[in-house]
This record gives C-alpha cells, sequence and structure tokens, in this order.
C-alpha cells in the first residue's frame, strides 16, 4: 500500500513539473521582428476562438531553435530562415505534417534622411552599420551575403555592429547610434525617424521564406493546430500584406 502511494506522488510529481501546455493555451516561439503582426493575429485569433491564451516568446530564430533544442517548452515556431526549422526537424522536434511557408520578406538600408546613400557601394561612406548577428538573426545572414557578394566585406570591416535582433537593429537606426542599418522590409515600415535608403538587391542574396512549424508537442495541442491553420488563411495573409509581408 505505502508501496502504491509512493509512486502516485512521484507520478504527481513529475506532472508538474512537465512543461504541459493548460487546455486552450498555445506557446508561440517567433523572430523578434515579427513581433507587431504575430500580436495582432494571435490577437484576433483568441477573439474568435474564447478562452485561448498566447505565452509569447520573441527572440533571434537562431536563439529560440536553441532553446527549443535545450527544452524550452513551443508549441510553434516560426522562422525568418528556414534553415532553423530544418535544423530542428534534424533534431527531430518538429512535426513533419505540420511545416509551411509563412510569408517572404526582403532585406533593405534604412537610416537618417539626410543620408546620401542609394546603393551598396555607398556604404563604404558611412561611419557605423547595424545588422543582426549572422549567426542568429536571418536578416543579418542575409546582409552579410549581400555584402559579400558586392565584395564589401573588406571595405566595411570595423563599420559593422551586431546587433541580437531586429528590434534592437531598428533602435540603432531610430536613434542615431549608427548611421545606417540592414533590416526587414516590415521592421523598416515601422520607422518613425529612419527612412528606407535603398533596397537591397535581391541577386545578391539568398531570399528564403518564413517558415512556421509546429513542434512535436505542439502536434498534440489542438489549438496549436487551429492556429497554424489560421496563419496559412487568406484571412491572415490579407493582414500580413498590409504589414509589408510579401506572399512570394
Amino acid at each position: 500500500m505505502f508501496k502504491h502511494l509512493r509512486t502516485l506522488f512521484f507520478a504527481f510529481l513529475l506532472a508538474l513539473t512537465t512543461p504541459q501546455a493548460f487546455a486552450g493555451e498555445i506557446r508561440l516561439s517567433a523572430g523578434a521582428g515579427m513581433k507587431e503582426v504575430l500580436d495582432v493575429l494571435s490577437g484576433n485569433f483568441a477573439k474568435a476562438h474564447p478562452g485561448t491564451t498566447f505565452i509569447k516568446n520573441y527572440a533571434a530564430a537562431g536563439a529560440l531553435a536553441m532553446q527549443i533544442e535545450n527544452g524550452a517548452p513551443a508549441d510553434v515556431y516560426i522562422s525568418a530562415d528556414s534553415k532553423w526549422v530544418e535544423y530542428l526537424m534534424a533534431k527531430k522536434l518538429l512535426a513533419p505534417a505540420w511545416i509551411s511557408p509563412f510569408a517572404w520578406n526582403e532585406i533593405v538600408v534604412v537610416g537618417n534622411p539626410a543620408l546620401k546613400v542609394s546603393s551598396m557601394n555607398d556604404l563604404t561612406k558611412l561611419g557605423k552599420i547595424a545588422m543582426g548577428n549572422p549567426n542568429s538573426a536571418p536578416a543579418g545572414e542575409m546582409a552579410m551575403e549581400a555584402i559579400r557578394s558586392a565584395g564589401l566585406e573588406n571595405p566595411l570591416t570595423g563599420k559593422l555592429v551586431m546587433t541580437r535582433d531586429m528590434p534592437q537593429t531598428m533602435m540603432y537606426a531610430e536613434t542615431g547610434t549608427v548611421d545606417a542599418a540592414f533590416v526587414h522590409l516590415t521592421e523598416a515600415l515601422t520607422a518613425k525617424k529612419a527612412k528606407i535608403l535603398f533596397t537591397v538587391p535581391h541577386r545578391l542574396y539568398t531570399r528564403t521564406p518564413f517558415t512556421m512549424a509546429l513542434t512535436s508537442t505542439g502536434a498534440a495541442n489542438s489549438e496549436a493546430k487551429l492556429f497554424f491553420n489560421y496563419l496559412r488563411s487568406t484571412k491572415a495573409k490579407r493582414i500580413l500584406e498590409r504589414y509589408g509581408y510579401l506572399m512570394k
């Protein structure tokens, strides 16, 4: 009898410490630059599904992937670079049947409106230029690829300022901490002081779709699956387009 009670007690403790989602709870991990549009999309979904709550975690895509690999609870993962989705797939942490393109974006350079900068070569005339850390921020990785493709890696040595994510990159541009910054178009459209100086030519970097996926635990969460399907709907795509996301 005592042995049976002890077994039940330990099972109870295990249930308390296992990171399981409560009914109606969706744990969303997504790139920091997507916060604004995902707050709108998740808000709309919650209104249509009373009782649904979101626990949100916004950070650089690579940082989120490392968190999930190390056991951080997540149901829905959205990355600005499909590379990190592939990484988690290789670790068998995502549900293969629940992976889909989310949207497309492009890289632009923003900065002080007074600057006469209209091309990649003009960047050599500037002082500091911010960009997301290429090791974890997809926009930074694409920016670095563009810099190398344009043959500017050496000329820009010492000018590049690495940031942790898109919001910090935009903040540096908005506050004048740097002269210019490489950001996604969607972040650039939220700027209040900085302006878009030019669009980085697509031929200089590899454009990949933002990708969304359900984790292994998310695939067992009925609310997470409903939210995933909502993000693929025409209604959600119209909202994404209003925020500057591209559908191809």
